[in-house]
């Protein structure tokens, strides 16, 4: 399944966020969208989900325009998780699961049995399956993020879009999600996006990173092509230093500080 968004110009209202944009996202990768904050990241990613409709150009799903397209079909094609997403209370795990496979009913037919299956395997590769009679208010962060990503993988599709899925978890639950995410797109060649703010997170779990400011592309590429001291000072104004991460082989942006900044003086050490 191919995506790609040519021309594409949208915001809210009057107000233009993403201007004239074009580029390919790669199938079955792990594809990763940074950038400051305001650039136009989340507003993307809207529009390839038909959250937001273009004021000019397209998105394609194999060629088609997906703003052309029946909303079920498209449904059954990609899955979005957006930011802070919340569930009713009282609503069950299994419960809010389940909603992942409206696009494959009719009406308001009963769950059938491939239905079921869709469920019970979208629970036990989430590892939520052992509580999927609890409340999703009783969980905790790492949890519920993991349930409703279990929602999406319900609805079986190819692509996968998450607005920020790691923010507000500690060290621990962002590597839960998103070696899960890692895992999915390995055994299950789904074709990821998502946006994340942590750029060593990003360079660590992505094949291929797309850098924004101001709406527009700065630089698309693998990770080594964006973490770079010249690609960062162009997206966010800062001056980078990069090093190699021995154990996973990624670049690692170590510390930075802002441009024309004013070098501290060392604090001397009485010993």
């Amino acid at each position: 399944m191919s995506i790609s968004a040519k021309g594409i110009s949208t915001g809210y209202g009057d107000q233009l966020i993403i201007k004239d944009l074009s580029l390919e996202i790669p199938k079955r990768a792990i594809t990763t969208i940074i950038g400051p904050n305001g650039c136009g990241k989340s507003t993307f990613l809207k529009t390839i989900a038909r959250i937001l409709q273009p004021k000019n150009g397209a998105i394609y799903l194999d060629g088609k325009a997906i703003h052309k397209e029946p909303t079920k079909e498209i449904a059954k094609q990609m899955a979005i998780l957006p930011q802070n997403p919340e569930a009713p209370n009282g609503l069950t795990v299994r419960e809010l699961v389940s909603y992942g496979r409206f696009p494959h009913q009719r009406g308001f037919g009963r769950l059938k049995k491939e239905d079921k299956d869709a469920i019970q395997w979208a629970l036990s590769i989430t590892n939520t399956l052992e509580f999927a009679e609890k409340p999703v208010e009783s969980l905790s962060g790492g949890q519920r993020q993991r349930v409703w990503i279990a929602m999406a993988l319900a609805q079986e599709t190819e692509l996968l879009l998450l607005d920020e899925p790691t923010t507000f978890l500690d060290m621990a639950h962002q590597l839960e999600v998103l070696k899960l995410l890692k895992q999915l797109n390995i055994e299950e060649q789904r074709t990821i996006i998502m946006v994340i703010h942590d750029l060593n997170l990003a360079a660590r779990f992505s094949d291929y990173m797309i850098a924004m400011n101001s709406g527009a592309l700065v630089a698309e590429g693998t990770c080594r092509d964006i973490m770079t001291k010249e690609t960062l000072r162009k997206v966010f104004d800062i001056d980078a230093y990069i090093i190699n991460d021995p154990q996973y082989h990624k670049p690692v942006c170590l510390t930075y500080d802002l441009i024309g900044s004013v070098q501290e003086p060392k604090q001397k050490i009485s010993i």
